[in-house]
């Protein structure tokens, strides 16, 4: 069937509980869930080369757990397979942050879903849901490269109808059920089940967009919370896209989910040393980007003006970007804001400070700023 078309309910969970009992409520108008993610960039070392993926990825580790440390509510890694990222595989990063983390909940930003076995992911994900007791979450997306399809043996002309199949799959292995699925990407199924099933609840199942209507009824039509990837331009634009949400999960008779949004930046002491501590690695990082999309070369002038109260770059002060995250729930309504404090080759010591600030300092500030604003 068509995900764009058939509207359907959503399975209801196994245990009885309806799906939207959760981690993925709706937090109301005077609250904002933080968190952050990231891709693994790899940094440099002393001697300026780049470093190892395995001293990344154990780096990483410390990240996730200071982050857990400071009170942060999510902490996601996302998948990618190019030479600039460490994280090929979430879901094993994630098992090993379960056991090492106590609170925050551990997903992915985003899985590849298209390139990937849905039945496969809702397994690792399920598993990771079972080590960190209940704190897994999946972001499903496209993904911003294309490397992972020749990985995989995949054709990118199939790149709408593989995602558009695969989620639906996702979608009843998800259910804990047994699925009735026909398509053109793989074989059939009839009957059979994904296991392991979960502990009195679904697996908490998001899906990330970029900026297009289509990729937003999708998201409704399955009744999942939704995440907007914000990069540039003005946070305060994608509103039309976040009504559309709103009103096709009222159409679909699904029950509200958060709206979430995520944005690079870094936090230092003041609003100077942040632009300064980041700049060089993102000017580095978002022209080399660039190049391979056909971007024009981008400037200091430019990351200044992304910087401002307006813009999509949350760099600063605690202060100030904790007014940011204030404004960004006052023009959009979100949920929850991830921040992504990895960028480029900004060094390891760096990112735990801003991990650090955005915990301790960011987080308590918003709060009174939604106080006020209320």
């Amino acid at each position: 069937m068509s995900a764009l078309t058939d509207p359907i309910s959503g399975p209801a969970d196994p245990v009885g509980l309806p799906d939207s009992v959760g981690p993925t409520a709706p937090v109301g108008p005077e609250r904002i869930l933080l968190g952050l993610n990231s891709f693994g960039d790899i940094g440099l070392g002393e001697n300026g080369e780049p470093l190892a993926p395995a001293v990344v990825l154990r780096q990483l580790l410390e990240q996730a757990e200071l982050a857990d440390q400071s009170g942060l509510h999510a902490f996601g890694v996302g998948e990618h397979h190019r030479a600039d990222f460490a994280v090929s595989a979430p879901e094993v990063f994630l098992a090993a942050a379960a056991a090492r983390t106590e609170n925050i909940r551990l997903g992915s930003a985003v899985t590849v879903l298209s390139s990937d076995d849905p039945i496969r992911v809702f397994q690792r994900f399920a598993t990771v849901d079972a080590l960190s007791q209940g704190r897994a979450e999946v972001m499903l997306g496209r993904g911003s490269f294309i490397e992972s399809f020749p990985l995989f043996g995949l054709d990118l002309a199939d790149y709408e109808l593989l995602f558009e199949e695969k989620l639906e799959l996702f979608d009843q292995a998800r259910s804990q059920k047994p699925m009735h699925w026909e398509g053109q990407s793989r074989p059939n199924i009839s009957g059979l089940r994904a296991f392991p099933t979960l502990e009195n609840h679904l697996l908490p199942a998001w899906i990330g967009v970029g900026g297009t209507a289509q990729s937003v009824i999708r998201c409704a039509h399955y009744g999942y919370p939704i995440i907007f990837a914000i990069i540039g331009g003005e946070p305060r634009a994608f509103a039309p896209l976040l009504k559309l949400y709103r009103e096709a999960m009222s159409k679909y008779g699904h029950p509200m989910q958060q709206i979430a949004t995520h944005s690079p930046g870094h936090i230092a002491e003041t609003d100077q040393q942040a632009r300064d501590e980041l700049f060089p690695h993102w000017i580095v990082s978002r022209n080399k980007i660039g190049a391979e999309r056909g971007w024009g070369p981008g400037s200091r002038e430019d990351f200044d003006q992304m910087c401002e109260p307006e813009g999509a770059l949350y760099v600063g002060s605690p202060e100030t970007v904790a007014q940011k995250v204030a404004l960004l729930k006052k023009n959009l309504g979100v949920d929850r804001f991830d921040l992504k404090y990895s960028n480029g080759t900004l060094p390891h010591a760096a990112m735990m400070r801003s991990i650090e600030l955005f915990g301790t300092a960011v987080a308590p500030r918003v709060a009174e700023l939604l106080k006020e604003q209320a």
